[in-house]
């Protein structure tokens, strides 16, 4: 296993967390400097699938949290991304894990809007929409500073995807969000 963080917490998890999910650099391929406009362009990063399984049962709620600027920018719809989302779903689903919602922000870095992570606006809606939902019994897996960011500000654990520095520190880093799955049992170990 390619655990970044060796001194693993035990955070003793069960289901009654909630997994919160970035998209974009960990569940399918990010094209950097550029926008996923269409299901022809998305690509499942290696190994998601059977994470989103894994995952799957040890959590309430699994939800992705995506900033889809592309959106505000022109490059494309809100038709052409909830037919990427459906597709995606459905792929998910078939392959025995689940996603509960999915929320995305539209909005452009500049228009500074809560609801673009860091802003938390996505997670307050997803709590809305699923009031059992505790921020301080949620994980927050993501690739960028942003998604870090994102789930300190409400009190979640955090998981950094991939070799990304940063300034603020995750609660713990792994490859990819199939490294996470394999390390869960680990995490959820009671003391």
């Amino acid at each position: 296993m390619n655990v970044h963080n060796t001194n693993l917490e035990r955070w003793q998890i069960d289901p009654t967390w909630t997994l919160f999910l970035d998209r974009d650099g960990v569940i399918n391929r990010k094209i950097e400097g550029g926008y996923i406009a269409s299901w022809e362009e998305f690509e499942y990063l290696p190994g998601v699938m059977q994470a989103l399984v894994d995952l799957a049962p040890h959590f309430g709620y699994v939800i992705i949290v995506t900033n889809q600027q592309g959106i505000g920018k022109g490059l494309m719809t809100e038709e052409e991304l909830t037919d990427i989302h459906d597709h995606m779903r459905a792929d998910i689903i078939t392959a025995g894990g689940r996603v509960d919602a999915v929320y995305h922000s539209p909005f452009l870095e500049t228009d500074n809007h809560s609801w673009r992570k860091p802003g938390t606006g996505m997670a307050v809606q997803a709590r809305r929409d699923f009031p059992s939902i505790d921020f301080k019994r949620s994980i927050m897996v993501g690739d960028s500073l942003t998604d870090v960011i994102f789930g300190q500000q409400l009190g979640m654990k955090t998981v950094l995807i991939g070799e990304n520095s940063s300034t603020v520190e995750p609660g713990t880093r792994f490859s990819s969000l199939l490294e996470f799955a394999r390390a869960l049992p680990q995490l959820s170990e009671k003391r």
